[in-house]
């Protein structure tokens, strides 16, 4: 294989999932497109790295200061999530109309995240600015993320804030981004008081 062609798949097969024949093929079709094509998709990857940024409010990922969920949702009910790919799954749950906070990870004291390395303090000082009144947990079911989820509902019910969790209908060990939108639906309908 040339080197263009080698770097190339080689680009491709550092995304996530993409193995070597994924990687190639994305390759060939790059190379058999347009200029036009080929340049709207490397100008889209560096356009993305230069304007996409954490909501200073919520920490999802956004081009704005503060995102359009933010900026438009009730801010009464949060929903607390992992990471930012987490905010997009949640959002196949037609009826929610609450704002998200990305935590950016979960405890876990044997890789050494503790309180301070996720944005616990962040969600704290939100829900005393905004007047929260609920914070749904909807972490994953692993044990960082049920630990996670205990652990800030300690903090949160000594406040008067209502914590409750997602009801079991995402599959106990699951990742969230791998549920459908009837499951995340009745989850978030049958959600739980911690």
């Amino acid at each position: 294989m040339n080197e263009p062609l080698e770097r190339l798949v080689n680009s491709f097969r550092s995304l996530p999932g993409v193995g070597l024949k994924t990687a190639q093929r994305y390759a060939y079709f790059i190379i058999q497109s347009t200029d036009e094509i080929a340049h709207d998709f490397a100008e889209s990857i560096i356009d993305a790295k230069k304007k996409i940024k954490y909501c200073k409010k919520c920490g999802d990922y956004t081009d704005q200061d503060i995102c359009y969920l933010c900026q438009s949702r009730n801010p009464e009910i949060i929903c607390v999530v992992t990471e930012p790919k987490d905010v997009r799954v949640m959002e196949k749950v037609k009826n929610f109309n609450g704002v998200y906070h990305v935590l950016h990870g979960t405890l876990s004291p044997l890789d050494g995240r503790g309180p301070d390395d996720i944005r616990i303090k962040e969600l704290l000082q939100r829900i005393q600015q905004d007047g929260t009144k609920e914070v749904i947990m909807a972490t994953n079911t692993d044990v960082e993320g049920e630990a996670t989820a205990m652990y800030i509902a300690s903090l949160l019910k000594p406040l008067g804030i209502k914590v409750t969790r997602i009801a079991q209908g995402v599959s106990l060990g699951s990742d969230l981004e791998f549920a459908d939108e009837i499951t995340l639906t009745k989850a978030i309908d049958n959600r739980v008081e911690l």
